[in-house]
């Protein structure tokens, strides 16, 4: 019988071992950037995981140094140039966010080193969400020179306020993952060397538990995401208008050339 996992190429699935499935971004060498096919993986995974009977908790982590390096420049480049790619990575980016929002199974995120872009996403979207020491989480976008959509409008306010959620997104501040456990960002923190030992004994404990009491508990919380959805849905479109605009052309340059940005050009709005 032909596994549902079979056609996942930048995702690496393992399991499901007593329920828990672990799902691992595996990009060799470049921190796990997300390329077009791991964008694409990434936003469909969650409906194949909710489908899965045999699944009853998830795990998503990062192999190697860390867990998502961000998205791979390559594809941003792309975006920029040519509208139909834009339009696909809209509607991936998208999907991402409501289908793991909408996934019933449980997901816990296992982070370390750095946790940015569309993996940022499913970290911290995750029911439970585990940071070691060394996580360095930073949603990037207004380095870049885009406005900050992804799932940052969605979740940040809620879980951390509205001033701190403005502070980190608008300046692209840092975290580490005892800070982001500190304002309420992640669940939980630990030791490097203990990461993986705590997510799967989380895993484990949600795998054994009340299928129904579990999935509908998640349901319900997440209407508080449901409700901002038009809060997300208006910071990805302005997101991917300014993929078409001229700032974002010097954030890739700057990126490239590890340099700060100098973005001249005034606001007409």
């Amino acid at each position: 019988m032909t596994s549902p996992y079979a056609d996942f190429r930048d995702l690496v699935i393992e399991g499901p071992v007593d329920g828990v499935l672990t799902i691992t971004m595996d990009k060799s060498g470049r921190l796990n950037a997300a390329d077009a096919g791991m964008h694409r993986e990434l936003a469909e995974i969650w409906r194949v995981v909710d489908a899965d009977p045999e699944v009853n908790c998830a795990i998503i982590r990062g192999a190697g140094k860390g867990f998502s390096a961000g998205g791979d420049l390559d594809l941003v480049a792309e975006m920029a140039a040519d509208f139909d790619v834009r339009a696909r990575v809209w509607r991936e980016a998208r999907d991402l966010v409501y289908n793991l929002i909408n996934c019933s199974t449980p997901v816990v995120s296992a982070m370390h080193g750095p946790a940015v872009g569309a993996g940022l996403v499913a970290g911290l979207l995750a029911d439970v969400s585990i940071a070691a020491k060394s996580a360095r989480i930073i949603d990037g976008h207004t380095r870049l020179g885009v406005a900050a959509g992804d799932h940052a409008a969605i979740v940040w306010p809620l879980l951390v306020g509205m001033a701190k959620a403005k502070y980190h997104l608008l300046l692209c501040e840092p975290l580490s993952g005892e800070e982001a456990e500190r304002i309420g960002l992640v669940s939980l923190c630990v030791e490097d060397d203990a990461l993986m030992d705590k997510a799967q004994e989380v895993a484990r404990r949600l795998a054994a538990g009340s299928p129904t009491a579990l999935r509908w508990t998640k349901y319900a919380l997440n209407n508080w995401l449901r409700m901002a959805g038009p809060s997300f849905d208006t910071s990805l479109a302005l997101e991917f208008m300014g993929f078409s605009g001229p700032d974002v052309q010097e954030g890739m340059a700057s990126l490239r050339e590890k340099r700060a940005p100098r973005f001249t050009r005034r606001s007409p709005f």
